[in-house]
């Protein structure tokens, strides 16, 4: 999805993916094969690019700041890949830097009883290097509860009356463009089920989650495009919860949406380039294709999908169907919003990504 818009501006397009024929090596004029910490590959990589981004954390910093050192341009910096890739690191980082958010407590290992009944629970035990689509996530109820046996960063479960994600945009020169706070909803995997572009909510509010999004970016100083994921509690609290240094499932309506999409922005971003225009141009309701089964992917029910008024199908290329593996997206644009979420229930219902070995 970052690729195409790339194309459309004219670059040349080089990506680095362990999988022969993955995704985005589909698009690119060139494909490194190799894994994301290997570092002759990257090297391969770096050589043959004028800036270097990436659209997910599990990237080895060592090999990156390396490359930095070397005089290659990676955007955003290997060290704020490193600072949000630990969410220990990154709660502090928050917390130092007044930005509210749970109370929090970093640990070097999986939590004992005895560190479980003294923070108190209920508590959200996050794994802290390698959590991804929900995964890395446990909520442990009380001390007795059996904790991933993982370094973790221990979260007060927090009352939420919504979750809020809000994209933003840093340009090289400090230039920020956001685009309007949507709600998120979750399934029981804590992967993001449906999004409702815009939020829901009060025009304060809207200002108010706007402005909290751009003081963590801010506070960061990257360049590129950021998901700030938010926190309302019913007492009209905003805290925040995480972010993501790079596009985010949180922005992927932009494409349909938006003046200008998050992938476009992003390469905007880190090639120098302007900042576009986040205003909506329309609601819209974006819903996860999450396989069924596995084995190699069988798309059923796209003509009864795309059949429905202001549904667009993503499907993201990947052959094969593994259990909880995002397969692609879906999102439905109306003026009624309400509407745009009932048709984006039933086209997702319409359609599924099967694995053929059942």
């Amino acid at each position: 999805m970052m690729v195409l818009p790339a194309k459309r501006l004219g670059f040349d397009v080089a990506v680095l993916d362990p999988t022969p024929g993955a995704p985005a090596a589909q698009l690119a004029d060139h494909h490194v094969v190799g894994a994301f910490d290997d570092a002759e590959a990257l090297r391969r990589l770096a050589d043959r690019s004028d800036v270097i981004t990436y659209d997910l954390e599990h990237v080895d910093t060592e090999i990156l700041e390396g490359l930095a050192s070397a005089g290659h341009r990676l955007r955003p910096e290997p060290d704020l890949l490193a600072l949000v890739q630990d969410k220990g690191r990154q709660r502090s980082f928050f917390a130092q830097r007044g930005l509210p958010g749970p109370r929090f407590e970093v640990l070097l290992d999986a939590p004992t009883p005895a560190q479980l009944a003294a923070f108190g629970g209920p508590v959200m035990q996050k794994a802290r290097w390698g959590g991804y689509d929900g995964r890395g996530v446990r909520r442990l109820a009380d001390a007795h509860a059996t904790p991933m046996p993982v370094p973790s960063l221990l979260e007060e479960c927090v009352p939420i009356e919504l979750e809020l994600g809000v994209m933003v945009a840093r340009g090289e020169d400090g230039a920020e463009a956001v685009w309007p706070p949507v709600e998120m909803s979750f399934d029981s995997a804590h992967m993001l089920d449906a999004l409702v572009a815009p939020a829901r909510i009060a025009p304060a509010l809207r200002q108010r989650a706007e402005a909290l999004a751009a003081a963590v970016v801010d506070a960061l100083g990257g360049v590129g495009v950021f998901g700030v994921e938010l926190f309302l509690t019913p007492g009209g609290e905003l805290l925040v919860n995480e972010v993501a240094p790079r596009p985010h499932n949180s922005g992927h309506y932009t494409i349909e949406a938006s003046v200008t999409d998050q992938f476009e922005q992003h390469v905007r971003a880190v090639a120098g380039l302007p900042l576009g225009s986040t205003a909506l141009l329309t609601p819209a309701v974006t819903v996860n294709l999450v396989g069924v089964g596995q084995g190699p992917a069988r798309v059923v029910g796209l003509e009864d999908a795309l059949a429905l008024p202001g549904v667009a199908v993503h499907l993201y290329g990947k052959d094969a169907v593994r259990p909880g593996r995002k397969m692609g997206h879906l999102t439905v644009v109306d003026a009624d919003v309400e509407a745009a979420l009932v048709r984006a229930h039933a086209a997702r219902d319409a359609l599924r990504i099967e694995g053929s070995q059942g």
